[in-house]
């Protein structure tokens, strides 16, 4: 960045004119932006719920389980993975997972589109690598190698002796005479047990466009989420052979359309590519590990390699970088919507100016690489992000950009209409055009923070029986996020009043070890309740609130998606604003000052 006595720069310095720019940006937003905002979408329920089946496990049936363990882990995904992991290291051997999928996994059980890979290099997100002893075959793994892994990891930690799958917890209730919960779940159970944990995600079910006429469409649809290899044929390595004299539609660009349209591109006859909202597409550059590599890896280095790498993106200073991906390059353009250190060398208006001329650098290379690629000039400029970077979720790919050369995938531009206008019978239609397909593939993702605690999905009832959300009416109060007055061993993962970056599985990894060294004390202590008091909650509630980074402006001016709850900002303040470095450190230092005596009770 410029020093800090050069305040500005001219638009011939730059090659560029940034108030043009913002004026492009606001016009793309305002193009996009919808009055029903997240309304928009429809859940993956009542007459569309057969879109959230499992299709890669049969369910079996089973009597309902009656019985008490030590230790309930409500998800099976890499958070109740983690903490199940390290609650067996604390000397737990009671620990029941209960996940509505049929394996361990969570999103990795869930997503086996083709093309699907880690878009965090493997070897910081894959967890508990040394452990299980395992190195991942590739740079940025494919979704197979991570669904393995997280099998690995619970056959390591014996976690399938008392699992139940295809299982949903119905409710929590803290039983004050027997100082445990008693767990209700969707099959009949009625179970206690004295510590929970719930880790049931944030991104899991299924969302849909509330597209007009979509029950009429007589094709064939499903969600990327529950891929359908029957139809299409293939693997998620590729080889969709049974498309080949199929017409296909993809509705979706994010993320997992980035990953999947190329399969589909080159192996439907026909591929109709429906974007509201391009990506920005930024170069992979994935590669087989280097055996040697893996060789001359000595104790510590996952650890070493996820610090650092955590470091570089959330704004600590870092000697090298181990790492040197798209992530790492843009660490100061993530901090200004995800948590991390800022810079505090420069007054707050010339900072932004930096950051904001940082990005429009970085979003400048990204168009440009779309002319370099794209072959068709109408063609590379609606697949021109124009938007701040962390708008929307960075995407990466050396495939995606080249499938719009093929002669048989078309991009259908929707955003002047809203998106899609209505389906028929056997077309999408888009403004007065029909597109003619045998088969539509919803690459829309999920519906943020409807599972769990939060959304009321899953009712807590804690001491005397309170309602958790009714305790939280006035906002969430915990003590770091983990727990909460007034509900005695009852732990919550996620970022919720806590810490968070673009590797959350370096998050879960922390919180899961805070988890276990507390059990741990708890077992040691005897200590009949883990539960905070009401001032150390109200403490740190109110640190929460006097750190909070306020995103709405950033975000406001973002193109709509779910980072921005579709054009329509949520309130700041629920996660810690100065990060997981800062916030790691600060529960480091808390098990070994004293902590514990805050939230262990009847020792």
């Amino acid at each position: 960045p410029a020093s800090p006595e050069r305040k500005r720069f001219t638009p011939d310095e730059l090659g560029f004119d940034p108030d043009d720019l913002r004026r492009k940006y606001r016009a793309e937003r305002d193009r996009r932006l919808r009055p029903d905002g997240a309304a928009q979408y429809r859940r993956a329920a009542g007459e569309f719920g057969y879109y959230a089946t499992d299709p890669y496990t049969d369910r079996v049936e089973r009597a309902g389980v009656r019985d008490r363990v030590e230790a309930v882990v409500v998800g099976a995904g890499f958070g109740g993975l983690l903490t199940a992991a390290r609650l067996r290291e604390a000397g737990v051997q009671e620990i029941r997972m209960v996940d509505e999928a049929g394996d361990f996994g969570g999103t990795w059980y869930w997503n086996r589109y083709p093309g699907i890979h880690c878009d965090i290099e493997s070897y910081e997100y894959l967890p508990l690598l040394e452990e299980v002893g395992y190195v991942p075959k590739w740079r940025y793994a494919p979704g197979e190698e991570i669904r393995q892994h997280a099998i690995a990891v619970a056959r390591h930690y014996d976690l399938y002796r008392d699992t139940l799958f295809h299982t949903r917890v119905t409710e929590l209730r803290w039983d004050e005479d027997a100082s445990g919960w008693q767990v209700r779940t969707d099959r009949g159970d009625e179970f206690r047990a004295r510590y929970v944990v719930v880790s049931s995600g944030t991104l899991t079910q299924p969302k849909l466009p509330g597209i007009p006429g979509i029950e009429t469409f007589r094709g064939h649809t499903f969600h990327t989420s529950r891929w359908d290899y029957g139809y299409t044929g293939g693997s998620p390595d590729g080889g969709l052979d049974r498309l080949a004299d199929k017409k296909v539609g993809v509705v979706g660009t994010g993320a997992t359309g980035i990953q999947v349209i190329p399969h589909l591109g080159r192996d439907a006859g026909q591929l109709y590519v429906f974007q509201r909202t391009p990506s920005s597409v930024d170069v992979r550059g994935n590669r087989p590990t280097d055996p040697a590599w893996a060789a001359s890896l000595q104790p510590g280095w996952q650890r070493e390699r996820m610090d650092n790498f955590l470091t570089i993106v959330t704004g600590g200073h870092a000697d090298a970088d181990l790492v040197g991906d798209g992530w790492t390059s843009t660490g100061r353009l993530q901090r200004q919507m995800l948590s991390g250190i800022v810079d505090t060398g420069l007054p707050v208006e010339d900072r932004e100016y930096f950051d904001e001329i940082a990005d429009f650098r970085k979003m400048n290379e990204i168009r440009a690489r779309v002319d370099e690629v794209v072959t068709d000039p109408a063609t590379a400029e609606l697949l021109k992000p124009w938007y701040r970077y962390m708008c929307k979720r960075p995407t990466f790919s050396d495939f995606y950009l080249q499938t719009f050369n093929r002669p048989n995938v078309t991009l259908v531009d929707t955003a002047d209409f809203g998106g899609i206008t209505r389906m028929t019978e056997n077309a999408v239609v888009v403004g007065d055009r029909e597109y003619e397909v045998d088969c539509v593939v919803f690459a829309t993702g999920f519906e943020v923070g409807i599972s769990g605690i939060l959304s009321g999905t899953l009712p807590v009832y804690g001491r005397d029986g309170t309602p958790l959300l009714q305790s939280w009416s006035q906002g969430p109060k915990t003590l770091h996020g983990f727990y909460s007055h007034g509900f005695p061993n009852l732990f919550h993962l996620g970022s919720l009043q806590n810490a968070t970056a673009v590797n959350f599985a370096h998050i879960l990894q922390e919180q899961a070890t805070h988890i276990g060294a507390v059990v741990a004390e708890a077992r040691k202590r005897d200590a009949r309740y883990v539960e905070p008091t009401a001032g150390a909650q109200e403490a740190w509630v109110a640190t929460v609130r006097a750190n909070a980074r306020d995103t709405s402006a950033f975000l406001t001016e973002c193109t709509p998606g779910y980072y921005n709850n579709e054009g329509k900002p949520r309130p700041a303040g629920n996660s810690f604003a100065p990060g997981p470095i800062v916030f790691h450190d600060l529960l480091r230092r808390w098990r070994t000052d004293g902590g514990m005596d805050d939230v262990l009770v009847g020792a």
